[in-house]
């Protein structure tokens, strides 16, 4: 399995409002928060990793065994149901909540790409490690 832990800055985004949008956020969170630069931190304790993402706007961060259903607060406020598991180079999650969202983080090289997709919305988030 990649060693996914580190820390990472956002070096690119593509169509990441029109994923929120798909997902049922407002204009004004859209217009907020589509265009930040984001910031992540992966660490792991034992078989626990934490998932921490940063923007001037806010902090969320989520703890998760591979493998295993854990319950994820999202920005919003709702609780959903997720899973992340391990396939070579990448993670794949996947979100229960009014829509499936599925994102699958893959490593190449010092690069993260993060590609998201609920419906027939795909939004495309590159990080590169620093």
């Amino acid at each position: 399995m990649a060693d996914f832990t580190g820390k990472y800055k956002q070096i690119s985004s593509d169509n990441f409002g029109a994923l929120l949008k798909e997902m049922g956020a407002t204009d004004d969170i859209i217009n907020r928060v589509a265009n930040q630069t984001q910031e992540l931190e992966i660490t792991k304790n034992g078989n626990v990793f934490t998932y921490k993402s940063v923007t001037p706007e806010r902090t969320h961060e989520f703890s998760f065994e591979l493998g295993k259903e854990f319950d994820e607060s999202r920005p919003d406020g709702k609780t959903v149901k997720s899973i992340v598991v391990s396939d070579g180079n990448k993670w794949v999650q996947t979100t229960k909540g009014e829509k499936e969202l599925k994102v699958v983080r893959e490593l190449q090289g010092n690069d993260l790409r993060t590609t998201a997709t609920v419906g027939s919305v795909v939004a495309v988030r590159v990080y590169t490690r620093v």
